[in-house]
């Protein structure tokens, strides 16, 4: 090895889910939403001023941050905005990680939150679901730098309430606990009434899941003013402009249309709550799913080879090699035609 080698960063990246393209396929294997963001979005695309793009955006999102503000009803200051919940959580992490005690999160949740504490160099600690795949309360009620909890859990799509969250933030108020509420949309409890009642909250959502705009990456954080500036500030220290001129326009725009997005995720619910059924009928049991997808076993046939099936006829869902879930599929909630010929799949492969 050369000498420079010995000096560059060795770490095991995150792999995000495949992101196949056929013309033909069922992609249900990244949790996107299968219908088109609000109708203004399009028509904002259309119309917006290409000119404008040879200037910086506004390093504050400003546009974004206050439409937030108008539709949750919080202070713009307690507000902060990145790209994707991806980006947000990252700058929570090197903003609100810094002590020696480790940092706790579930050891099945997202796969990013260890590689973003290897990255960052924050010690942490995975307290293990228990054998139903919930977490387990006291677990987090221990001497930490810090809690994260992904409610609804992925990829087990399991949902805690409210007072179960806050146990968790009242205990802890030496420490930050981040509540990352990807899919609440779909039928969680959101932890943001909890905001007005403790300091070391944060709440972070995103556009990618319920207001179907993965394709723009716009997450954004809820907080006290004082963390929320100190995120801000480790932004600011190596880039402020992360948020393009575009996604902050869309943004603002499709969280103006609340009849939509609430017309968006009821179709999402109503097809997902049929599709249990369905599936249960074919042998397969899952967790009772808050979220955009369902975590499903079969009885019989090993979670691999209906993956292995199912990738041949182009339908792409999710599929862990990973101790205690690798017999476990992660499947998307499409349309209900998408969803129609999952089902249809699985009956002439199971012989139902």
């Amino acid at each position: 090895m050369k000498n420079w080698e010995k000096k560059l960063r060795e770490i095991t990246p995150y792999v995000p889910g495949e992101q196949p393209d056929f013309p033909d396929m069922i992609k249900i294997n990244t949790n996107e939403n299968p219908y088109p963001p609000a109708p203004g979005v399009a028509k904002l695309l259309k119309e917006m001023d290409a000119g404008k793009l040879t200037l910086y955006p506004n390093p504050s999102a400003r546009l974004l941050v206050d439409e937030l503000s108008k539709q949750y009803h919080i202070a713009p200051e307690r507000i902060f905005v990145g790209v994707g919940s991806d980006d947000v959580l990252g700058m929570i992490f090197m903003t609100c990680f810094c002590s020696d005690k480790p940092i706790l999160f579930p050891d099945i949740t997202y796969s990013f939150y260890d590689v973003w504490a290897d990255l960052f160099r924050v010690p942490y600690k995975r307290m293990p679901l228990d054998e139903n795949f919930c977490i387990k309360k006291e677990d987090y009620l221990t001497e930490n730098g810090g809690i994260v909890l992904a409610n609804p859990n992925a990829p087990t799509s399991i949902a805690v309430g409210l007072d179960f969250i806050e146990d968790i933030v009242k205990n802890n108020q030496d420490s930050i606990v981040v509540v990352d509420e990807a899919y609440i949309d779909f039928g969680g409890e959101s932890a943001f009434p909890l905001l007005e009642k403790y300091e070391n909250l944060l709440v972070v959502q995103t556009f990618s899941k319920s207001r179907s705009m993965a394709g723009m990456r716009i997450g954004y954080a809820f907080g006290s003013e004082r963390v929320i500036s100190a995120i801000y500030a480790v932004r600011n220290s190596y880039n402020s402009y992360t948020m393009n001129y575009p996604s902050i326009l869309c943004g603002a725009e499709a969280l103006k249309d609340v009849a939509y997005f609430k017309e968006c995720t009821a179709k999402v619910i109503a097809t997902r709550e049929r599709v249990k059924k369905e599936l249960s009928e074919l042998g397969f049991s899952f967790p009772d799913s808050k979220t955009n997808f369902l975590f499903a076993t079969h009885e019989s046939v090993p979670a691999v080879e209906l993956f292995e099936m199912l990738r041949e006829k182009r339908i792409f869902v999710r599929y862990f090699k990973t101790p205690r879930i690798d017999n476990y599929l992660r499947i998307t909630i499409g349309t209900d035609a998408q969803m129609d010929r999952v089902i249809e799949a699985l009956k002439e492969y199971l012989g139902k």
